[in-house]
């Protein structure tokens, strides 16, 4: 059973950083890709960013200009940097890893971006 925990959320004023974490419970290089999504109240979940096992970066054309997503292998955890925050940003961002075509998620932190 893969474990996934995330951190860092919490609240930022419009133009403010964050950077979320999400460690696995085992070698990032297990999973063909891990990933960031979100949700918002009333919406459906969406993508924001991924990076595979060979280091390619993929984000959402709503943050490619503010967010990037990094990993620490020796840590076996993943990173997205988050910039110039927005208020559309608030959301619960999961973190998601892909192994063997099953989908992992982990709890969830919540991000609120508000004055």
């Amino acid at each position: 059973q893969v474990q996934l925990v995330e951190s860092g959320g919490g609240l930022a004023q419009p133009g403010g950083s964050l950077k979320l974490s999400c460690k696995a419970s085992e070698n990032i290089f297990n999973f063909n890709a891990m990933s960031w999504y979100r949700q918002a109240p009333g919406k459906e979940r969406e993508f924001v960013a991924s990076i595979n096992v060979g280091g390619r970066i993929r984000l959402a054309e709503s943050v490619e200009d503010r967010f990037t997503m990094s990993r620490n292998n020796v840590l076996n955890t993943v990173y997205l940097q988050m910039n110039n925050l927005k208020p559309e940003d608030t959301a619960v961002y999961y973190c998601n890893a892909n192994k063997l075509s099953k989908q992992n998620w982990g709890q969830g932190t919540q991000v609120t971006v508000s004055s």
